[in-house]
């Protein structure tokens, strides 16, 4: 009976001992280190695909992640604006355009005509520009067709049509027209259907103008319309009256 007493004490000090240690324990894990005691798994918030408006404007959509960059899209759908600078890199010209006066052309600048028919960039007629055969304005077309006699190398050259909406067009020239007169040589832009870029110069360093000279024109057609620097688009025109 002794022993048996003797055993159940024994027994009782270790579950006694083994208790305490495990409370001790819980409390140390629970109060011994607050930032271990409030770590919990992370919620998982799942949140829905944004849906972007497809680049190509067919309706589709691509799914992007929250904080992901949208594409930036046109500001102002294309053909709201007038041209406002034309530039050829590969003849070094840029010039800023303007409506073109009722008498005698300006100088140092390019001129887009007023005329029923015609259009501006982006509107799917023919946008007409001309300037003076000179040095600082078209004069380089007109060196290359007088001078070189190579105005077949003028096909392929990129033109940059800038407009008062702030946007770049691009234009590759396909055909060079020699010798026009008269005004004949407006019926094809006049008549125009499809987004087309002019540009005329005269084949004499003086007077400029559709019946008055023989012209060179230049015909282009569209390549892609962008989104322009605003400064880019806004150059200060200088038009000088000349004679």
């Amino acid at each position: 009976m002794g022993i048996v007493h003797s055993l159940f004490a024994r027994l009782v000090t270790v579950l006694v001992t083994v208790l305490g240690a495990a409370i001790v324990t819980a409390g140390l894990l629970s109060y011994g280190d607050p930032a271990i005691a409030r770590v919990v798994p992370e919620a998982t918030v799942s949140l829905p695909p944004i849906a972007l408006a497809s680049p190509s404007g067919n309706g589709s959509t691509a799914s992007a992640t929250p904080g992901a960059s949208a594409p930036s899209g046109p500001t102002t759908p294309p053909g709201k604006g007038v041209a406002t600078r034309v530039v050829i890199p590969a003849l070094q010209i840029d010039l800023p355009v303007v409506a073109a006066p009722s008498g005698y052309p300006y100088c140092n600048v390019a001129m887009y005509f007023v005329i029923q028919g015609l259009g501006q960039p982006g509107q799917g007629k023919a946008t007409y520009l001309f300037a003076h055969a000179r040095t600082g304005m078209f004069g380089p077309i007109y060196d290359v067709v007088m001078f070189k006699h190579t105005s077949a190398s003028l096909r392929g050259l990129i033109v940059q049509v800038y407009t008062s909406d702030n946007k770049l067009y691009l234009y590759e020239i396909t055909k060079v027209l020699l010798h026009q007169a008269g005004t004949t040589a407006m019926n094809a832009p006049i008549n125009a259907s499809t987004e087309q870029l002019w540009l005329q110069t005269s084949e004499s360093t003086g007077s400029l103008g559709v019946g008055r000279s023989p012209e060179t024109q230049l015909v282009a057609t569209p390549l892609s319309v962008s989104d322009a620097d605003p400064a880019a688009a806004h150059p200060v025109p200088k038009p000088v009256i000349c004679g």
